[in-house]
């Protein structure tokens, strides 16, 4: 398998897919850096009047609701919907879901557009499926991403989708698979937007993925691998921001495949 995902980080590297982002304003310039470092052709774009030819353009989408607002809440509607109709792979990346009604209520709308991937902390998973009453802190998570399986798995089921939860251990599921990623580094959690980066490079993946599934544990994966790497020349959050980007640009397959820890079932 670590042969195939590096060959999907290649092919990123190869076909620069155009990725459309609807994100929220604290992430953009790092997601946008993560999505060109990676490979890929970001564009963040938002107003109504042009989303549906954005959509038509681009390889995919993600959605990211970390700064709701009734404006873009109907840009990501819009986006959602144009998305589903023609196909288009599409993120959703349901920051703080949970926290409030008015955010749940939209994300409720979205789910009804067939999201091709979910990909959120633990409590943000479990919020998102509505079976327990996890406290949802901001947009950290108070739960441990096998906490969300059980949660994970109805939405997989509910919507057909794809189920990426982060944590120490990267959950990804799907309707006949569960992969289990054990990179990163406990300083990531330091720098803000690298959950929001790691939806960003989904949505590269799965851009160019036939397997889907296989597509997000290799942009997980990257971007895992990437982090430790980087934390290795880093004094604190902020060279690690830079130097991570670095990493992700410079990756090579020996440093891929040495230290990717995947299972799979």
């Amino acid at each position: 398998m670590e042969k195939n995902l590096w060959q999907q980080v290649q092919l990123v590297r190869q076909k620069s897919p155009l990725v459309h982002n609807i994100t929220n304003y604290v992430v953009m310039n790092n997601t946008a850096n993560a999505l060109l470092a990676a490979g890929a052709s970001p564009i963040m774009a938002h107003a109504k009047s042009e989303i549906r030819e954005m959509i038509n353009i681009a390889h995919s989408v993600v959605i990211n609701i970390g700064t709701l607002d009734e404006y873009w809440s109907e840009s990501m509607l819009m986006a959602a919907e144009t998305a589903n109709a023609i196909h288009k792979p599409w993120v959703l990346d349901p920051v703080g879901a949970g926290a409030t009604s008015f955010r749940d209520q939209i994300l409720h709308q979205l789910l009804q557009f067939h999201p091709t991937v979910i990909r959120g902390n633990a409590s943000e998973i479990i919020a998102l499926a509505k079976i327990n009453t996890t406290v949802t802190k901001g947009v950290d998570s108070t739960a441990e991403s096998n906490d969300a399986v059980k949660a994970a798995q109805i939405l997989v089921q509910q919507y057909n989708t794809i189920v990426c939860i982060s944590g120490e251990t990267d959950i990804i599921l799907s309707q006949d698979q569960s992969i289990q990623i054990k990179n990163g580094h406990s300083l990531m959690t330091k720098v803000t937007g690298l959950g929001c980066s790691a939806s960003a490079l989904a949505g590269a993946f799965i851009a160019i993925a036939e397997d889907k599934a296989a597509g997000i544990a290799a942009a997980m994966s990257l971007l895992g691998i990437a982090g430790e790497l980087a934390v290795r020349e880093s004094k604190g959050p902020g060279s690690l921001q830079v130097n991570l980007i670095d990493k992700l640009y410079n990756m090579t397959e020996e440093e891929f495949t040495s230290h990717l820890k995947i299972e799979k079932s």
